[in-house]
């Protein structure tokens, strides 16, 4: 059978944030019975979008995840829901707004955090993937609807072709550890969760500072190389989908009409060196 899933390209999204605006819209007031009592006016995002900035000036990026319910097939709220949570047969997780009545038990029970507590009506809530207007006949949701980078998209395929897309595109998704299987999918996911080594070589000839262009950059790990690259016209170089808080490197740089040079890195978070002379 074909199931529902959500594949968000991460290097698209631009924070504009119509997708969380495109749900407020469609919830805020509105009671779809059998699928969502109304989201409260302030303090609910269920598309909420999560960001990070990598490095420092002037070699510095920022990153948008919209985040949402994943409609997990292993969800942990469903399991704890006791019938007050169901997984439908196309892959959508629903909250019943009648029996999740007094349940704040299931927000805890999210291990993303994407259920929220409606306290004016007691009641654990979270981004339905708009299942009255799948069941409709729509085939996208209205964050895709609105998102003027088409970084989001619904698809509804067999497992397996998901699965098949999942592996060609390089989807990831969020807390793979956890093993509850989310059928939302980022792309360009390394551009939030990973980090990078930077910085600009640069060097002195008859007393004039240049950048230089074409160095030979490696990135060294325990004695070995696990990167090389080579700097650009403006002298820059960049290693990046490293992992955060993976310790000690040495980038060493290579240039015919100047000394060697090696510097050491602890790799925490980002890192841009600047500028660094040969």
């Amino acid at each position: 059978m074909n199931k529902w899933n959500l594949v968000i390209d991460v290097a698209e999204c631009t924070n504009c944030n119509l997708c969380t605006l495109a749900a407020m819209d469609e919830y805020v007031d509105n009671d779809w019975p059998g699928y969502s009592a109304p989201m409260p006016k302030h303090g609910h995002k269920w598309i909420n979008i999560l960001q990070k900035e990598r490095g420092q000036v002037p070699m510095v990026d920022i990153a948008y995840v919209p985040t949402m319910c994943n409609h997990c097939d292993n969800a942990p709220c469903v399991a704890k829901g006791g019938g007050a949570v169901t997984k439908r047969a196309d892959g959508i997780v629903l909250i019943d707004p009648v029996k999740a009545k007094g349940r704040k038990d299931i927000v805890e029970a999210c291990p993303y955090g994407s259920i929220w507590w409606n306290e004016e009506l007691k009641i654990p809530q979270a981004w339905t993937f708009d299942a009255h207007l799948i069941d409709q006949g729509w085939k996208q949701t209205r964050g895709q609807q609105s998102c003027p980078t088409a970084a989001m998209r619904a698809v509804c395929v067999e497992d397996e072709d998901m699965a098949k897309i999942a592996r060609e595109q390089g989807l990831e998704v969020l807390k793979p550890d956890l093993g509850t299987k989310p059928r939302v999918y980022y792309k360009n996911l390394w551009r939030y969760s990973k980090c990078f080594i930077g910085g600009s070589v640069s060097a002195a000839t008859d007393g004039v500072v240049d950048c230089v262009e074409g160095a030979v950059v490696r990135l060294l790990k325990d004695g070995a190389v696990v990167a090389e690259t080579a700097t650009d016209n403006y002298g820059d170089f960049k290693f990046d989908r490293l992992d955060e808080n993976s310790g000690d490197y040495v980038v060493e740089i290579t240039c015919a009409a100047h000394a060697k040079k090696a510097v050491e890195a602890k790799l925490g978070v980002s890192i841009n060196f600047g500028e660094i002379r040969l």
